[in-house]
């Protein structure tokens, strides 16, 4: 996601801000809702669906896992963070971190997804999906497993997933498959076989499958467009890099204005992130930080 330069046709002419109609999926190709399911789980399937996210009232005890408080440490530090953080909101002092704590127990005491069983953690280390446990990081070497192997338990799992992001869909699906897997009944709808949707007509799934984007019409000009979406024009189209670069490095453009040997710079190299965060400047936009030397970062 950032900018990019593309070369159109000096005419090519597209509203500034507006996704290119190739970049997007007809219509056509769009499915009508399976009407025996939610989202391709089977009713089974669909139900601990509801208990992973708290949509259905669910019981710790149910997974063996022990409830939280609002003393619990990872239930303090959350509510502590949140009070300090808003306090024309929560409140402030002792009182309203325990009554967020409280909040936050109640909260998560009603989804599976913070009480997992030792079952559910097995899952998803099979599936490899805690490298926060099972794998070391580092800038060199990436992602690279723990020697000895590490076997998470269900409490530092639980503990664990109230802090950052936790865990996302995929986790929710993995441990969802593997207790109807245990349970021995089926995971997928029937009807939409686990689509959640049905094809209007026989081939359209096939269709939408062999279905490709494609690019805008290429030419002499110089254009910027935005990548955050599936891609938008974001500037006039210019005869010349450098017209291009002058656009850019407008003082009327406000905060987007970038010096002129930035810009020129970030046309040569053709794409830069959306923002850039480093120790020493905070967050920058990314066509700034392109032209910085590396001694700036």
């Amino acid at each position: 996601m950032g900018r990019e330069i593309r070369r159109v046709p000096l005419d090519f002419e597209w509203p500034l801000n507006k996704v290119w109609e190739g970049f997007l999926m007809p219509d056509r190709f769009d499915e009508v809702d399976c009407s025996d399911c939610k989202n391709g789980y089977s009713p089974q399937a669909q139900n601990l669906y509801d208990l992973w996210y708290g949509y259905l009232p669910f019981d710790p005890a149910s997974t063996g896992s022990t409830p939280w408080r609002h003393d619990s440490p990872g239930v303090r530090a959350f509510a502590e963070r949140n009070v300090t953080q808003a306090p024309d909101y929560y409140g402030s002092g002792e009182a309203a971190i325990v009554r967020e704590g409280q909040r936050l127990a109640s909260l998560w005491n009603g989804q599976w997804s913070h009480h997992l069983s030792q079952e559910d953690v097995d899952a998803l280390v099979a599936a490899d999906r805690l490298r926060d446990f099972t794998h070391t990081w580092s800038r060199e070497d990436g992602w690279q497993p723990k020697e000895p192997s590490v076997a998470p338990t269900a409490a530092e799992v639980n503990e664990w997933s109230l802090r950052g992001m936790g865990h996302d869909s995929i986790n929710a699906h993995v441990v969802i498959e593997a207790r109807c897997e245990r349970e021995g009944v089926e995971t997928r709808c029937p009807t939409c076989k686990g689509h959640g949707s049905m094809e209007k007509y026989e081939g359209q799934r096939a269709e939408a499958e062999a279905w490709e984007p494609t690019d805008p019409p290429k030419g002499d000009g110089w254009q910027l467009w935005e990548t955050v979406s599936e891609g938008s024009p974001v500037s006039p189209v210019f005869a010349t890099a450098d017209d291009l670069a002058g656009w850019m490095s407008d003082p009327e453009r406000g905060d987007r204005w970038v010096p002129g040997d930035v810009a020129r710079k970030f046309i040569d190299d053709g794409w830069a992130p959306t923002g850039v965060v480093t120790p020493g400047r905070g967050y920058s936009s990314g066509v700034e930080a392109v032209g910085w030397s590396e001694s700036q970062y």
